[in-house]
């Protein structure tokens, strides 16, 4: 069964999710702060985390930033912080999905069944492109390879996560056309999420802050205001 860590210090909401998630069949560890998730995390390696940020003995970023220095598994972020800034810090430090307080228990196990979908516990499985798109890209700033799941920028490896990977594939199939925020959201997050535009604009700028040279100026990742997004070649 695939392994959930649940890191939160709300014990009623920590049970709540253990009732919902053990009557769905996840293997459940809960650890109230970040000192006990990190040696859970270490002596039974889970498939996917729920992190809140505000433990009472570090933040949930920290905790965070320790598991990726050894473990690929989808981490979403459950947490009643909400501004921007501080959705992108946590994708910064490799968040893979950002769920805000309160949210709908339905939501959240969709999002967790999406995550776990997308990697095997280890990170993303390796699979053919779809039809249409090319197993690799070179730009004079970045390169994407689309098999290996690998990318580089300016020869440096950089990390994206299975979210990430998955709406460079969309907009790479379509490589020079539109790709309207509905259909982005549908197909990477599914038909609930096609009125979450501001969502997807949260991505769409951690992936340019990634990869593009001037973020702010993108070359490649570029936005048609007010419809959607097209992948420039």
């Amino acid at each position: 069964m695939t392994r959930v860590l649940v890191v939160e210090d709300e014990p009623q909401l920590v049970r709540a999710l253990e009732i919902n998630l053990r009557a769905r069949r996840y293997d459940v560890d809960a650890a109230p702060d970040g000192e006990t998730a990190l040696t859970l995390a270490a002596a039974n390696p889970p498939d996917a985390v729920l992190l809140d940020l505000g433990l009472p003995d570090m933040d949930g970023i920290d905790v965070m930033r320790t598991l990726r220095r050894w473990s690929r598994a989808p981490i979403l972020v459950v947490s009643a912080r909400s501004t921007s800034d501080e959705k992108v810090e946590a994708l910064d430090a490799g968040a893979d999905d950002y769920i805000t307080k309160p949210f709908s228990m339905d939501e959240l196990l969709a999002r967790l069944r999406a995550a776990t979908r997308r990697g095997d516990g280890g990170g993303p499985e390796p699979r053919e492109p779809e039809p249409g798109s090319p197993a690799r890209v070179s730009t004079p700033t970045f390169t994407l390879d689309l098999l290996a799941k690998k990318a580089t920028r300016d020869g440096a490896p950089v990390r994206l996560t299975p979210t990430e990977w998955h709406l460079l594939e969309v907009l790479i199939r379509h490589r020079g056309r539109l790709v309207t925020q509905r259909q982005l959201l549908q197909e990477v997050w599914g038909p609930t999420y096609r009125t979450q535009s501001n969502y997807l604009r949260v991505y769409m700028a951690q992936l340019r802050r990634k990869l593009e040279a001037d973020p702010s100026h993108p070359r490649y990742l570029v936005t048609a205001p007010g419809m959607g997004y097209r992948f420039e070649v």
